[in-house]
């Protein structure tokens, strides 16, 4: 079980990038384990339900989450039913000239250097993606 917490910082408009990551469309660009998602409905969390697809340590996992937006706040949380407790947020602020991200994720799963290495591979797609395409991640 455990509580993960990491940051970055990205070049980038903190509007315009969280514009790019609260796209459903964008997550499997940037979360290192998701290779599809799609907005199904409206979640009972009260925001959008989410069909995904995920590849976890070699093993293709398909799933409803759910997945909340604040743009005021420019936070997305997400989570999924079952025993793994599975949810987390994502949070741009600005910083200096840019942003900075942080990704906080909650598992019952107990497998702490993998959980925190996608997150550091997730945060460095994101300032890959976003850096390396020169558009602020509009």
């Amino acid at each position: 079980m455990g509580d993960y917490e990491h940051s970055t910082t990205v070049t980038a408009d903190p509007d315009e990038l969280y514009r790019y990551l609260s796209d459903v469309h964008n997550l499997p660009d940037y979360f290192a384990a998701m290779r599809e998602a799609e907005a199904t409905g409206e979640s009972s969390h009260g925001g959008a339900e989410v069909h995904v697809v995920a590849e976890v340590e070699g093993t293709r996992r398909e799933g409803e989450a759910w997945l909340t937006r604040d743009a005021d706040k420019r936070t997305l949380s997400w989570g999924s039913e079952g025993p793994n407790g599975y949810r987390g947020d994502l949070h741009v602020d600005p910083a200096g000239e840019g942003s900075e991200v942080t990704v906080r994720l909650h598992t019952e799963r107990a497998d702490g250097d993998g959980i925190r290495a996608g997150l550091e591979q997730t945060l460095a797609s994101i300032k890959q993606r976003v850096e390396g395409a020169g558009t602020g991640g509009a």
